[in-house]
């Protein structure tokens, strides 16, 4: 092969990184459109802001179940093909959520969602390794997880204004046509990513080959994210009711805070590539700076900087630590399952707490949370090596 050559396939390798890129951009402006559009669904859906929560809670649970079942029970399917049918998946249900008449319609169609994201999950968060050389496969991940950060920025914003101008159901069939643009674009940038080879004989389960290191990380990713989305699925009923923000504020708001974490995906990459644990020991304690002095203090803007960077930078650290416990796409699979279970469980709780005692209440749960993960990360530090 020339150099040309190799050029050449350097080239379309990288990208099929940034299209895969989009696709997680994709996949997390879907799954978090309620959190801009809360107010709007349940209004029309006639329902409370703790009950248009599990709009958020149902698509995390199944998520959970779906990416370790699909990784299992599909190894030996080629992941390209894969990964188109669960975008395709997708599109059908942003359009059912844009058309849904009723609450159970729309829950029905965040369960579909929920399957597509656990699946693309699943197969996606891993794929650095086989898409870039070794040496670079750091960069690759953080390319591909910065479409959560991005989602943030442009995704959850955007759809918030969109829905300011022609209702929360556009922006769900804005999402559904992106999912459509996006099979195009995956089946011309990805090559064939053949799954496993059958082999003879008896596995061990699953579960008895995960490492003691990723099982550390499962519980730092329960810990981290339930307490994040405890608190930032309600932070715009908190902006709203709480700091008396209107519309243009709320936008600019979640604007800064999606920049804020695209900056710390990266700048967490390149740290966490060579050592994550201090990383999520910082990352953490900005979440729990930020978390604990919106209801105190206030300064919204401010404060939604330092969660963006705190939060923006925890999938990125995660999936290296994983990457180095040597665990492959089972490990990502189990990684991707506690990430959404924590999501569902993150928003089941903060509902309650809103419905149940206050908005602020929420904000002290992500606080709480993400100090213990600073304390499990600090003592697996002192025995294992990250």
């Amino acid at each position: 092969m020339t150099m040309t050559d190799v050029s050449a396939v350097t080239r379309a390798r990288w990208l099929a990184v940034f299209s895969v890129a989009v696709g997680t951009f994709t996949i997390v402006t879907s799954e978090m459109l309620p959190v801009g559009l809360l107010t709007s669904i349940a209004t029309d859906l006639g329902v409370s802001d703790g009950t248009a929560g599990l709009t958020m809670t149902a698509p995390g649970l199944v998520a959970a179940i779906s990416a370790p079942v699909l990784a299992i029970t599909t190894r030996r399917l080629d992941r390209r093909v894969m990964l188109l049918g669960l975008v395709a998946l997708l599109s059908v249900a942003n359009l059912a959520g844009a058309f849904a008449p009723n609450y159970l319609v729309m829950m029905a169609a965040r369960v579909l969602t929920g399957v597509s994201i656990g699946g693309f999950w699943a197969f996606a968060a891993g794929l650095g390794l086989r898409l870039v050389p070794e040496a670079s496969v750091g960069r690759a991940t953080s390319i591909i997880l910065a479409g959560v950060s991005v989602a943030s920025v442009l995704g959850v914003p955007l759809a918030t204004f969109i829905s300011s101008f022609a209702g929360w159901r556009t922006a769900f069939a804005s999402m559904g046509a992106l999912a459509l643009a996006l099979i195009v674009l995956l089946a011309v940038t990805l090559p064939p990513l053949p799954g496993e080879p059958r082999e003879r004989g008896s596995e061990p389960s699953p579960a008895r080959r995960l490492s003691g290191s990723l099982k550390i990380v499962l519980v730092l990713t329960a810990l981290i994210v339930s307490g994040h989305f405890a608190a930032y699925t309600y932070v715009r009923p908190f902006l709203e009711q709480v700091s008396h923000a209107g519309p243009a504020f709320v936008s600019a708001a979640l604007l800064l805070y999606g920049a804020a974490g695209v900056a710390g995906n990266f700048v967490a990459g390149a740290w966490a590539a060579r050592n994550p644990r201090p990383v999520l020991i910082t990352l953490a304690l900005l979440i729990a700076l930020a978390t604990a002095a919106l209801p105190l203090v206030g300064l919204p803007l401010v404060m939604l900087v330092v969660w963006g960077l705190g939060y923006g930078g925890v999938g990125v650290a995660l999936q290296l630590w994983i990457l180095r416990s040597g665990d492959g796409e089972m490990g990502t699979a189990f990684f991707v399952g506690v990430f959404n279970v924590s999501i569902a469980l993150g928003a089941f709780v903060g509902g309650r707490i809103v419905d149940g005692v206050s908005l602020p209440g929420v904000m002290w749960v992500g606080t709480a949370l993400a100090l213990v993960a600073v304390a499990v990360t600090a003592a697996f530090g002192r025995t294992r090596t990250a």
